[in-house]
């Protein structure tokens, strides 16, 4: 029998580094719902008492980006002074500028064909999905998920009203044979009110957030619980530790169970393939996995900025197949449009449906419904028939 230990680890939506990906993906959606043709590579960092906004946008859109970033910081619950940082007294800076023209000359018109969108820069990405559970995820990031949700929840439900918004949850997940058998270890660290005991604390978060949201059958006398091992986390987010924006982009996606080309997903349109042929790869692998031609798959594609089509694609199964790697490759290409255009149209993604992908992850959620989420069942049904 073979072991093994594999851990994935989430944060919640007040974390530094996403209070700025939420900022940056909604200005990004306030840009699209205004002109569907927007251009944004938007960066944004945050520190004590200050939040700067900075990157390329080209827009015909009318947006208040200060007004845009300060609702977003009351949305996620940073609205009291004490707090070292809050919606109403924060400073708030702008450095924004037009996307380069040369850049923009590659995206309005492919290399080799003048009528289609090239790809905004060149990198590769990477798709992923397995069959260890309903979402076509791998557990240990789906149940590290699911506790910075909950924490989430208890404080926005006043369930635990002692909770600041910062947190991190980490989960261990231990394997016997490939297959996930146990949790071996929980982390998690709550930011909190000063005036909550610390033995208070973790018996409320262990009985109202841990023990609820993670499978009782996989939890033993043998599991290990850390809760804010430190002993003290009052001073949280950007008060705390300065954020920015891409800085968690293995909580994005598959928590590090699956590879990762490095290139980040928040304030940026679609035309960048970071983002959107990330969404279709993690589309195609759901759907392989869904037909049941394969337990495990991820898949890679490649892209030469202002070109449209990917340099290569490469379709990995990791033994689970049961339709040769070649043969997948050759029906991704027959039957998916890999162009921008292409991962555009595939998912409508010039409309605002951002921002709620930019905490708790844009794989695997079951709160809401992201389109490349949604596998399509005629597919599903094609790909079985070469099973």
């Amino acid at each position: 029998m073979k072991k093994k230990l594999f851990t994935s680890e989430s944060v919640t939506n007040g974390h530094p580094d996403k209070v700025c990906d939420q900022i940056a993906d909604g200005i990004l959606d306030e840009l699209l719902r205004q002109d569907p043709l927007s251009r944004s590579a938007c960066e944004v960092t945050a520190e004590p008492g200050k939040v700067h906004i900075m990157g390329e946008i080209t827009t015909k859109a009318d947006v208040d980006y200060v007004a845009t970033a300060r609702r977003i910081i009351s949305e996620i619950g940073y609205t009291k002074p004490e707090y070292g940082f809050d919606s109403s007294s924060v400073e708030i800076t702008c450095s924004l500028h037009e996307q380069s023209p040369d850049i923009a000359m590659g995206v309005d018109s492919s290399y080799l064909d003048s009528s289609t969108l090239g790809a905004g820069d060149q990198g590769m990405m990477f798709g992923y999905a397995s069959s260890e559970g309903e979402e076509c995820m791998p557990l240990a990031i789906s149940l590290s998920r699911k506790l910075s949700m909950a924490l989430r929840d208890a404080r926005v439900s006043r369930k635990l009203p002692f909770l600041r918004p910062d947190g991190k949850s980490q989960v261990t997940v231990e394997y016997e044979d490939g297959k996930p058998k146990r949790i071996d270890t929980v982390v998690l660290s709550a930011q909190h009110d000063p005036d909550i005991s610390l033995d208070d604390l973790r018996k409320e978060i262990l009985e109202n957030v841990i023990i609820p949201s993670l499978p009782q059958s996989m939890l033993s006398a043998q599991t290990r619980y850390y809760i804010n091992p430190t002993g003290r986390f009052v001073l949280g987010g950007p008060a705390a530790d300065t954020g920015l924006t891409g800085r968690k982009i293995i909580c994005d996606t598959y928590g590090g169970y699956s590879h990762h080309g490095g290139g980040a997903f928040s304030g940026k349109d679609p035309t960048k393939v970071d983002r959107s042929a990330a969404l279709m790869l993690r589309n195609i692998a759901k759907t392989i996995v869904s037909a049941g031609a394969a337990d495990e798959c991820e898949i890679q594609a490649a892209y030469a900025i202002g070109v449209a089509e990917p340099v290569s694609i490469c379709v990995t199964t990791a033994g689970s197949g049961r339709v040769s790697e070649e043969v997948l490759e050759k029906w991704i290409r027959d039957n998916f449009d890999l162009r921008p255009e292409g991962l555009i149209s595939r998912f409508s993604l010039r409309r605002p449906i951002y921002k709620d992908s930019a905490s708790f992850g844009a794989f695997g959620r079951t709160d809401v419904v992201f389109p490349w989420e949604v596998v399509d069942k005629d597919a599903v049904e094609a790909l079985r028939k070469l099973i």
